[in-house]
């Protein structure tokens, strides 16, 4: 069961990869570009780590939910691409950054996609045992402890996000030209 469980997990792991990719090299209008930033900057207007904790929070959750959540975590994988795409096209010097790297190589991306494909996979796993018609008791456990980290991975990772997006903003007052 374990085996099948790492297995599962790198799989929608990968395939989250593949459709965020996909999303972030979409071709987006720059009206459609403005719109989003828009939109994106009354979001993060006001917002603080508790407050990326919930809106990731309220993503990741409902990736839980057996057969929906394969298809929620899909669609939001593609989106936040298709966001990154928006962001370049209304900030073009930021093309040259490869949206995977911010996935993989900043540590609160590695929080999220770890929270997102453990909840999407967990999802796939409930749906198949709905569908076989396996006894669901045996997964109320485990379901509830990844839940439990899928949590504790965001909360920290809002609070790391919030701290690079303030560092990053504090260096760029006091560097001109940034």
């Amino acid at each position: 069961m374990n085996k099948i469980r790492i297995i599962t997990f790198f799989v929608f792991l990968v395939i989250f990869t593949v459709i965020f990719q996909l999303g972030s090299m979409s071709i987006v209008s720059q009206e459609e570009a403005s719109l989003f930033m828009k939109e994106f900057e009354k979001l993060v207007l006001d917002i603080d780590a508790f407050g990326i904790f919930v809106h990731n929070t309220t993503i990741a959750l409902p990736m839980f939910i057996p057969g929906f959540g394969i298809f929620w975590g899909l669609f939001s994988s593609w989106s936040t691409g298709y966001a990154f795409a928006a962001i370049v096209t209304s900030m073009p010097e930021i093309a040259n950054i490869s949206p995977l790297s911010i996935l993989f190589l900043s540590p609160f991306g590695l929080m999220e996609i770890f929270s997102y494909s453990l909840a999407i996979s967990r999802s796939f796993i409930l749906i198949k045992a709905i569908i076989t018609k396996t006894n669901l008791s045996q997964f109320i456990k485990p379901t509830i402890i990844e839940i439990g980290i899928v949590i504790t991975l965001l909360l920290a990772g809002g609070y790391v996000e919030f701290y690079m997006i303030e560092l990053v903003q504090n260096e760029s007052i006091e560097l001109p030209g940034l």
